[in-house]
């Protein structure tokens, strides 16, 4: 039986796939996060999140169950890195802060197994998040699948745009918007900052992009909804107009 990988069954139907992003551990968290209607995936946050290696599993398997995909952020582009989170059961890997074709070459290479890459061979139980059905064989024969995510949001990755989507096993650019506008020296929102973006997903560049741009777009993190979610509540309870803070978007 083939595994089942949502982000690409989305993709396969031409359909935006809308997800959110997870930072607070705990299964039951991430559970509910994957039952909200319309998503197809969950990205665990290894980066910026409170998930450390042990959690990110616990949290696959989680939204893996939920119908969803579970991608991970890892904390940075090293092999280790990302043979933990696949081995884990990650869906797909997003690799922060890449710079050229050849660091992005790199991290594709790790993420498959040979002859196509680097990665070594050893999923016990890395099958438990594609399926009931999933064996260990079924996911090394479709273990080339799993999705790798380029997050854009360097100068350089900006400068070196084409030769990075040219990156074969390459599948998706994904604009980090507030390390961009910081790596860029240039305020969040400006005329500069939206065309750095707009050169990073034009459709000559991008792997991935619907009519409007955008084919898989980050709707909120659980930080964001909790205290949005929460201010909101006690402004209806008490009749005031309390403005939650802003916190960290991973958009």
């Amino acid at each position: 039986m083939p595994m089942k990988i949502p982000l690409k069954e989305a993709f396969v139907a031409g359909k935006t796939a809308f997800g959110v992003w997870n930072t607070i551990p705990g299964a039951s968290v991430v559970r509910t996060m994957a039952s909200t209607p319309g998503i197809s995936w969950v990205l665990i946050d290894a980066e910026h999140g409170h998930i450390n290696d042990t959690l990110i599993y616990t949290h696959a398997t989680a939204i893996s169950a939920a119908g969803r995909s579970p991608l991970v952020r890892i904390p940075d582009a090293s092999a280790w890195w990302a043979k933990r989170a696949l081995d884990a059961g990650a869906h797909g890997l997003m690799v922060p802060l890449l710079r050229d074709a050849a660091g992005t070459r790199e991290v594709v290479a790790s993420a498959r197994y040979p002859p196509i890459g680097t990665r070594g061979f050893g999923p016990m139980y890395t099958h438990h998040a594609f399926g009931d059905d999933c064996t260990p064989q079924e996911y090394k024969e479709g273990a080339q699948d799993v999705f790798v995510l380029a997050q854009i949001e360097t100068k350089e990755a900006v400068a070196n745009i084409d030769e990075i989507a040219q990156v074969e096993g390459l599948d998706v650019l994904f604009i980090g918007p507030f390390d961009l506008s910081l790596n860029l020296g240039v305020a969040f929102g400006s005329d500069a900052h939206d065309d750095a973006i707009k050169k990073s997903t034009n459709g000559d560049q991008a792997r991935v992009r619907a009519e409007q741009g955008f084919d898989m777009i980050s709707i909120a993190t659980d930080v964001d909804v909790l205290s949005q979610g929460y201010a909101a509540h006690i402004s209806s309870a008490t009749g005031s107009n309390v403005a939650a803070r802003s916190g960290y978007s991973a958009k």
